[in-house]
């Protein structure tokens, strides 16, 4: 019988990967009197001028706008707009889907998200219960429950500080010591080999070669044919190991993909387990 104590885990960039477009997009940003050109417009140009990091860039534009258009800016509000996220084709079944594969193998699957959205915009999609843990962007509260100051800023770089975590264990978004602590692969909850990064651009680079660096698979997803030329790149380049269209129905080639990386994290924990034995 195989060690029910092996795990994979599925870690997901969001916007464009899992939906196709910016969560800002399905409600908020239409609800502040702007087009998404123009939210994504005045962000840009704010963080170009400023020399200002694009994530705080775009979260102060929120605040302000939202203060501006008489928006509330308590969480639950954030949560409600979040409840009009798109997702792709298959989505919604796709996390029962690959867990339902995982434990027929004796492997324990679980889900993360690695996101410069925000945290309080995903709660509200109808996925949000699938992940173990959501890594994304999120805001403070003052007493009244209004957001003031970002708490939580997730750009393409420092997305890779929880890839660690997760291969360790740790959930605590602000933990600075135990992530870095010397922890043998065969004391991690989840080995870098045991990963599968799911990523849409060359943002998700830094995830991408960290994990397929370690040992893990990297995946590179697309849905026109520009997405497809950068997945395409990023495979020449050595920096996935495969790329897929962004359907993840039972036929889709992701589900395809997935399941032989299942079998092979599978085989190779037996293996080890057998050569431990010699």
């Amino acid at each position: 019988m195989y060690n029910k104590r092996t795990k994979v885990a599925l870690v997901y960039d969001f916007d464009g990967t899992l939906s196709p477009g910016n969560m800002q997009e399905y409600g908020f940003i239409q609800a502040l009197g702007k087009s998404p050109e123009e939210f994504w417009h005045r962000s840009n140009s704010i963080s170009e001028e400023l020399e200002m990091n694009g994530v705080l860039a775009y979260m102060k534009i929120m605040i302000d706008e939202a203060r501006k258009a008489g928006i509330s800016l308590k969480r639950d509000s954030f949560v409600q707009f979040g409840r009009n996220i798109e997702l792709y084709p298959g989505v919604r079944d796709w996390f029962k889907m690959v867990n339902d594969y995982g434990a027929e193998r004796g492997v324990a699957v679980e889900h993360y998200i690695i996101s410069s959205g925000m945290t309080e915009l995903i709660e509200g999609s109808e996925i949000a219960h699938e992940f173990k843990k959501v890594f994304a962007s999120s805001f403070l509260y003052d007493e009244t429950g209004d957001a003031v100051w970002p708490a939580v800023a997730i750009d393409f770089t420092n997305k890779t500080q929880f890839l660690f975590k997760i291969t360790k264990g740790i959930m605590d978004i602000a933990d600075n010591r135990k992530v870095n602590r010397q922890v043998p692969d065969e004391d991690k909850p989840v080995p870098f080999s045991n990963m599968i990064y799911v990523g849409d651009g060359e943002t998700d680079i830094p995830c991408m070669k960290i994990v397929k660096m370690f040992g893990g698979n990297a995946i590179a997803v697309y849905n026109s044919d520009a997405k497809k030329a950068t997945a395409q790149q990023l495979l020449d380049q050595d920096r996935v190991n495969f790329m897929a269209p962004t359907d993840y129905t039972e036929g889709g080639e992701m589900f395809s993909l997935v399941k032989v990386i299942i079998d092979k994290v599978r085989a190779e924990s037996e293996y080890n387990k057998l050569k431990n034995r010699s």
